[in-house]
């Protein structure tokens, strides 16, 4: 609502594609949030998809083909969930009837296809947005903030972390059909990754392996990067984990103690060196040493730490910025070539994995 208290219209958003990802992730902010976004079309060649948005969606206008949607008047978004090989297509369809384009991970499949949509966005006016929801998560917002404590001292190692254990047998298992956790799970992980680094990564290594996926492409992903201030950063996405408790999802070490934060939380926790010790001034020598323990005491103190009351954050922020840049064309907050450098890394990931070639 504006500060005058007239109430701008809701956002009319049509689908593209009724999947996982459209019925899981988008249809419940819609339905949460009406007086901001109003479903008005939806396309998927499958009838049975297209009668279940209905239920909770009556006043949809139901399509088969693509093109007819798009050419409807009055619709201001299109949300993009089809098939990841058919992203860079779909998305320019929409972008070129000017309308405001939101597009599922992975934006492209290799970096020149997402460099093509790159294009087609700057003659949309940068109508193009991806959906990266990492980037507004408690636990991201949390471990950012960390990054600059001093208590931490100088770091050294960023851990991210994502586990789960899915017997996964839909397209996103296949390599014919652009599948793999490169592209499905670690997008946002990588992301969340360079947010957190001091600068941009001089050094790559990286592993796939299919653990528990029933398709014939990765469902584990780990990925390390260096900086040229030698911050190490290690990234892993395991699909086929069993463990009875989860890892945190961020951890960050410096040299005076070490920061983790659970999966989705707005509290963590920072365990380090007492702030107020300093050590004993000494330095290394060549004489012999006597044969003797080498480690100091010295005190260790834990302490909670958490976003400050009120912070927005999760899916919700992230919706909230979307309205704002379609209503008054406010400026997005992520940038698109962050996530075309995703897509530039996901496909190393592929090319430098024995498993991914």
């Amino acid at each position: 609502m504006r500060a005058d208290g007239f109430q701008r219209p809701p956002v009319k958003v049509a689908l593209m594609g009724l999947g996982r990802a459209m019925f899981g992730s988008h249809c419940p902010v819609f339905r949460e949030h009406p007086a901001l976004f109003e479903v008005v079309a939806a396309c998927d060649i499958l009838k049975d998809r297209r009668d279940t948005l209905a239920v909770d969606f009556p006043a949809c206008r139901m399509f088969r083909r693509y093109d007819d949607m798009l050419d409807e008047p009055g619709i201001d978004l299109v949300v993009v969930a089809t098939g990841s090989k058919s992203h860079v297509e779909h998305a320019i369809m929409s972008l070129e009837r000017g309308r405001w384009t939101l597009l599922e991970t992975p934006m492209a499949l290799t970096f020149e296809d997402a460099q093509l949509l790159r294009g087609a966005a700057v003659k949309s006016k940068n109508r193009l947005v991806v959906y990266h929801r990492g980037l507004f998560d408690p636990d991201f917002l949390l471990a950012k903030a960390e990054m600059s404590d001093p208590r931490l001292g100088a770091i050294y190692s960023v851990s991210v972390r994502r586990e789960d254990f899915v017997r996964r047998d839909d397209w996103q298992t296949l390599k014919n059909r652009g599948g793999g956790a490169s592209y499905y799970a670690m997008q946002d992980l990588v992301l969340q990754t360079l947010k957190l680094m001091p600068s941009p990564p001089v050094q790559m290594w990286s592993e796939l392996k299919r653990v528990a996926s029933l398709g014939d492409t990765e469902d584990f992903a780990h990925v390390r990067f260096k900086t040229r201030q030698q911050v190490t950063a290690d990234v892993e996405y395991n699909g086929g984990s069993i463990s009875p408790e989860k890892s945190p999802s961020f951890t960050i070490r410096g040299s005076r103690g070490v920061f983790t934060v659970m999966p989705g939380a707005s509290k963590g926790r920072i365990t380090m060196i007492d702030p107020a010790f300093k050590f004993p001034r000494r330095r290394s020598s060549v004489r012999v040493h006597p044969i003797a323990d080498m480690h100091e005491s010295f005190p260790v103190v834990s302490e909670d730490v958490e976003l400050p009351r009120g912070t927005a954050c999760g899916q919700s922020l992230f919706w909230k910025h979307l309205y704002e840049s379609v209503r008054v064309a406010a400026p997005f907050p992520l940038q698109l070539e962050d996530s075309i450098e995703c897509v530039k890394l996901s496909r190393l990931m592929k090319k430098t994995s024995l498993f991914g070639r």
